[in-house]
């Protein structure tokens, strides 16, 4: 049970997989509101939208689901296929944790933090599923990094860490993509890690969003990264030096979370470079498969 953002006939709208079919949700929660009265009727097209107004829920969907299953309205809310991807939503910000995993950080010649590793990520640099990372022979080694994103559903600051769950919405997958030779230069020079993770198209997120109570709590997700199918990444986010609790206690410590934030959790080991003609998948069970290729793009004159 998951919901994505795709381009329906009449432009984006949102779908929701209920498990053997994709259900057209953005109509069919106007039919919904217009049978039942329990919603508001103006349509819903946008992932933040649906957030904020409590429907991203398990339950609900469920009950969304067993509505139409009876025949309430015609087949014709149904999609004929799997829909086609669009970027979920842009998020509001970006907020990424560093060396995560204690075996990633061993593999980059760190230490496992004493505390969460913070750093951002242009909501720009997001794509779609399907859509292709574009790198320049500029900015050398690039590499993937494969997390578990947590999407923001409420309003948060200076929460506690047993209160950490209800902040969360859902569930989605994210590529940090980091142009790792630019990183390294502005290492050696002091300077922050923004321009090597927030180059257009370095943030592939999707292909959807499962909702929270569809994902094990504490979170115990199967992570695994592939190229051309060959397994580069494996693990379980029972491996974060920092729980999604305590990464979330301690970010809003500093700054306020709001509905359509991303936090992404972090990658394990194994990281490696990305050249022209690959193509590469993110890969959690409960949460789908994100999968983007690499195009060559000219450095410009």
């Amino acid at each position: 049970m998951k919901v994505a953002r795709f381009e329906s006939a009449k432009g984006p709208a949102l779908a929701f997989f209920t498990g053997e079919h994709w259900l057209d949700l953005t109509r069919a929660l106007q039919a919904y509101s217009m049978l039942t009265g329990k919603i508001p009727g103006d349509p819903i097209t946008d992932m933040i939208a649906l957030i904020e107004a409590g429907l991203l829920r398990a339950d609900f969907l469920e009950d969304l689901r067993r509505f139409f299953a009876r025949g309430h309205v015609s087949g014709e809310y149904y999609l004929d296929s799997e829909p086609l991807y669009l970027l979920p939503f842009r998020p509001r910000k970006i907020v990424c944790l560093g060396r995560n995993y204690a075996a990633h950080a061993a593999e980059t010649g760190h230490q496992a933090p004493k505390e969460p590793v913070l750093f951002g990520k242009a909501p720009q640099a997001c794509i779609p599923h399907n859509a292709p990372i574009r790198i320049r022979p500029s900015y050398g080694r690039v590499d993937h990094e494969g997390e578990v994103a947590l999407v923001i559903g409420r309003r948060a600051k200076d929460i506690k860490e047993q209160e950490a769950r209800s902040v969360i919405a859902g569930y989605t997958l994210v590529n940090d993509v980091t142009a790792r030779d630019m990183q390294q230069a502005d290492f050696n020079q002091s300077l922050p890690w923004f321009r090597s993770k927030s180059i257009d198209t370095f943030c592939p997120m999707g292909p959807a969003v499962t909702p929270t109570d569809l994902a094990p709590w504490p979170l115990e997700l199967e992570l695994s990264v592939e190229v051309n199918g060959e397994l580069r990444q494996s693990s379980n986010t029972r491996q974060f030096v920092f729980d999604a609790p305590a990464m979330l206690a301690y970010i809003t410590r500093f700054m306020t979370l709001e509905p359509g934030d991303l936090v992404a959790t972090g990658t394990p080991e194994g990281i490696a470079p990305l050249r022209p003609g690959d193509r590469v998948t993110v890969s959690v069970p409960q949460l789908g498969a994100l999968s983007n290729p690499v195009e060559e793009e000219a450095d410009p004159v």
